[in-house]
């Protein structure tokens, strides 16, 4: 005589729930079959986690060796720039003019600026009264300029950088005085005049 596998809620078909109304039962070879369907879905649930989680340790590391291939593409497109100023240090400078190392310095910041352009970094050089734009310009003062409109810029310390829209660092102007300039602060938000 066979002996009838002892059947827990959950394999009468009630989801843990007991009624007395109605009762499932199962042939052994039901049963068996029940039984390997289970086994089959959790292998398949830990599976599934573990390629879950050798996928986090894979992006993980691929977001890794991308940051360090990007800084190597940075620093390759760097270097030479620093090796032509090396070569500009160790001239015999008592045989150069300063037209001839003015020219050395404006060819090493071509070089400079050539690296990176590669990297789609953009210089920000506004026009003298161009409109003073918050987003790209820091109004560092006032300064009034013959033939330029109020609060449009005067005056260019220092250009900006972007990447794209992506403003690195905003150009340093000053702008006309008047109106709009007297309600900025250095940031380029509007003052309130209370």
């Amino acid at each position: 005589m066979e002996k009838e596998p002892k059947k827990t809620d959950l394999d009468r078909g009630h989801g843990g729930c007991s009624s007395s109304s109605s009762k499932v039962t199962y042939s052994p070879e039901e049963y068996q079959d029940l039984l390997e369907e289970r086994d089959d879905l959790r292998n398949r649930c830990q599976r599934a986690l573990a390629d879950y989680q050798n996928a986090q340790r894979r992006f993980s590391s691929d977001l890794i060796a991308s940051r360090q291939t990007g800084i190597e593409k940075v620093l390759g497109e760097i270097i030479p720039v620093l090796d032509h100023f090396d070569m500009a240090l160790n001239q015999d400078t008592s045989s150069l003019s300063i037209e001839q190392f003015a020219q050395g310095v404006e060819i090493i910041r071509q070089e400079l600026s050539k690296a990176l352009a590669a990297f789609d970094v953009q210089e920000i050089q506004p026009a003298l009264n161009d409109p003073f734009d918050p987003s790209r310009h820091e109004a560092v003062s006032q300064l009034a300029g013959e033939g330029i409109q109020e609060g449009h810029i005067s005056s260019v310390y220092q250009p900006g950088y972007a990447i794209g829209t992506r403003v690195i660092r905003p150009a340093k102007v000053t702008i006309a005085p008047g109106k709009f300039a007297d309600s900025q602060d250095n940031s380029g938000d509007i003052l309130s005049k209370d």
